[in-house]
């Protein structure tokens, strides 16, 4: 089996020691550092912003993966890019002309990914599957880390992966939520192609040998 993209989320960081924890994620076998951002609308959390993603990207050597968990997400997209973002996901629920704004992200050279919360079905994206670099699954419901794996998400990742074939789109599938070594090897036999993962990294005695875990887990 392949080996997964892990892309362990700065969510979990010890935000005291911010820049530690992006060189150690430098330092290890991760491949992109996960960084989602909450506005307190369209989630209930309020999680961090422009100046810390232009930051992190100062000192990270991984390419940064954006997930915009915010309402009118359009209106930052070429923020988030001058801000050093490398993959943009934003919601489909919160995107009201959801192909413009992937045509937005593609036209600054990011990759562009859509993200859909744990009870949206995957069909809404039949209509830009083929336009998109990245599916982000919500396995939890957005705005906490932390949380416990929803199960249905194995069955949404058949359906997705389905749809792929269908459309003959190249997206990669990511989950974002929960994500542990009880369930990694399951979610890449399911046809997952990135695993997000914050908690489980970030609240370990050694943060790059569970990052090293999970690149070995499929």
């Amino acid at each position: 089996m392949r080996q997964p993209i892990v892309a362990p989320s700065v969510l979990s960081a010890n935000f005291a020691r911010l820049e530690d924890e992006i060189r150690m994620l430098n330092a290890s076998t991760a491949d992109w550092i996960h960084l989602d951002i909450m506005d307190g609308v369209f989630v209930p959390n309020i999680s961090f912003g422009l100046p810390v993603v232009e930051a992190i990207s100062k000192i990270a050597e991984k390419p940064l993966d954006v997930h915009l968990m915010i309402t009118q997400p359009e209106r930052y997209i070429e923020a988030f890019h001058r801000a050093g973002a490398s993959v943009l996901s934003v919601h489909a629920e919160a995107s009201i002309h959801l192909h413009r704004s992937i045509q937005q992200i593609k036209s600054f050279g990011m990759k562009a990914g859509v993200a859909i919360n744990p009870h949206t079905p995957v069909r809404i994206l039949e209509n830009v599957i083929a336009d998109i670099d990245l599916v982000c699954l919500m396995s939890v419901n957005p705005g906490f880390g932390g949380q416990r794996f929803i199960e249905n998400t194995y069955k949404k990742i058949t359906e997705l992966k389905a749809l792929i074939i269908e459309t003959e789109s190249h997206a990669l599938i990511e989950i974002d939520g929960g994500v542990n070594k009880e369930n990694a090897r399951k979610l890449m036999e399911a046809g997952a192609d990135v695993l997000v993962a914050g908690h489980f990294v970030f609240s370990a005695e050694n943060p790059t040998a569970v990052i090293r875990q999970l690149k070995e887990m499929a």
